[in-house]
């Protein structure tokens, strides 16, 4: 099998992986967030913990990753030929979503590890003061995570729009 029969298949994968992990993010900042913003305290702390635990599997890794995998071997497949249009669209997709992975580890995941090791909901003191060094800036960056995530994913479409084989064609 030849890079250019390669093209579109990968395009396509990192297209969906990438539109599956800004549907995560744009999730959090539409309901999950604001539903347990009006959760008390030890509520919002115990779902929390039991989220950033639960959502550490295979198959949110192999999206999470994946996406990144296959956008940057998608860009390798288009550096020339027919499909290098599309080149552009998917290296500022590669950097949106790095920039969004950049987040993930500097902020959001430094701030799980430490609502964790607050403990058990039951046992911590002032729950209050928990959340209050969690919640926000764990919001504020959720929702830069998601806008950049799915700007990823809308450059990801331009560049299949771009090669003009992303998209079936023919009548119904």
């Amino acid at each position: 099998m030849n890079h250019h029969t390669l093209q579109t298949p990968v395009l396509v994968a990192a297209t969906v992986a990438t539109g599956l992990s800004a549907g995560l993010f744009y999730g959090y900042a539409c309901s999950v967030m604001p539903g347990l913003a009006r959760a008390e305290d030890r509520t919002f702390i115990d779902a929390m913990q039991r989220i950033n635990v639960a959502i550490l599997n295979g198959w949110f890794a192999l999206v999470f990753a994946g996406a990144l995998l296959l956008a940057v071997l998608a860009g390798a497949l288009h550096l020339r030929g027919a499909g290098r249009p599309a080149l552009p669209w998917i290296v500022a997709a590669v950097v949106l979503y790095l920039v969004m992975l950049v987040i993930t580890i500097r902020v959001n995941v430094p701030l799980n590890n430490v609502l964790a090791d607050a403990g058990h909901p039951d046992r911590i003191t002032d729950l209050s003061a928990v959340r209050e060094r969690f919640e926000a800036r764990w919001v504020r960056w959720n929702i830069v995570r998601a806008v950049t995530s799915t700007a990823a994913f809308g450059l990801l479409v331009c560049a299949l729009a771009t090669t003009g084989r992303g998209l079936p064609r023919g009548g119904a």
